[in-house]
């Protein structure tokens, strides 16, 4: 069996920030370290984190004895307002290319500018995006949802990091034709972009792929549907000991590719049972 290994597999930078900010505190020996709401959507990850005395924090209560991390996917504006008001230490861990589209949003509700977010609804970065747009703002995620659309004339289109450009262009293009007025901002972070085309690369080359990562991953899925939609059979695992050996041997190459906050560990542990059972003829 012949294995293939996307070149961008695994933590993007945004990931490995927010990773590498909690582990620092860890190591200089902090007490009292939380994150608000989970940091990365990787259970392993998480659970070795919690090992080192790093826990979730999925309520604010009124005072908090310790450091606050915000997650990578960021929060709204007034979650931040009331982890400050706790008396914690807050240090903000969300990604840049996030830090970047709230910006806009902000900028341009200054301009009375509504916002359309593209995006999965009820995902962590998009609610925080919307927290910044605050009753101007609105999410689509797909054909559906622009029927129900009643838009000003200002508006702004922007995207989740980790959107799906092909959906994202669709989208915003619909969009845009029912209400010309609007600006569209592609805000899908660049590591975004190179994964899917890479997976629609890998697609050409091999006989199926498996993406690594999360169940709960936004952007792991994604790269199963982008995988999906190229015809391509693909298997979505967490971990290892979902990989189904019978089934995977009648496949002379494999892709293997992994969400942006899958650790190397995981993906070499992935690769490791690959080669192990393409060898065995049994």
């Amino acid at each position: 069996m012949k294995i293939i290994l996307a070149e961008t597999a695994g933590f993007c930078m945004g990931v490995r920030r927010a990773v590498d900010t909690t582990l620092a505190l860890v190591e200089k020996g902090e007490e009292n370290i939380f994150t608000f709401g989970p940091l990365i959507h990787n259970p392993q990850v998480l659970k070795i984190l919690q090992g080192q005395g790093v826990n979730i924090l999925q309520k604010i209560p009124a005072k908090i004895d310790g450091t606050v991390i915000i997650r990578a996917h960021g929060i709204p504006p007034s979650q931040k307002k009331e982890l400050a008001e706790t008396g914690a230490q807050i240090i903000d861990a969300t990604c840049p290319r996030v830090l970047k589209v709230q910006a806009i949003i902000k900028k341009f509700l200054c301009r009375n500018c509504f916002t359309i977010i593209i995006g999965d609804r009820n995902h962590a970065e998009v609610n925080g995006l919307l927290g910044y747009a605050g009753k101007q703002g609105a999410v689509v995620s797909n054909e559906h949802d622009i029927k129900h659309l009643k838009l000003p004339d200002q508006y702004i289109i922007v995207s989740q990091t980790t959107q799906d450009k092909n959906i994202f262009n669709r989208l915003s293009a619909e969009i845009m034709a029912r209400f010309p007025n609007g600006q569209v901002f592609n805000t899908i972070c660049d590591s975004t972009h190179k994964r899917q085309d890479e997976v629609r690369e890998l697609c050409g080359k091999v006989d199926a792929v498996i993406v690594v990562g999360g169940k709960n991953s936004a952007n792991t899925a994604r790269l199963g549907d982008v995988a999906r939609s190229m015809s391509c059979p693909v298997y979505v695992v967490e971990t290892e000991a979902e990989l189904n050996p019978k089934e995977l041997r009648g496949y002379k190459t494999i892709g293997v590719t992994a969400g942006a906050s899958s650790p190397t560990w995981m993906i070499e542990r992935v690769i490791n049972t690959l080669r192990e059972n393409g060898n065995n003829k049994c």
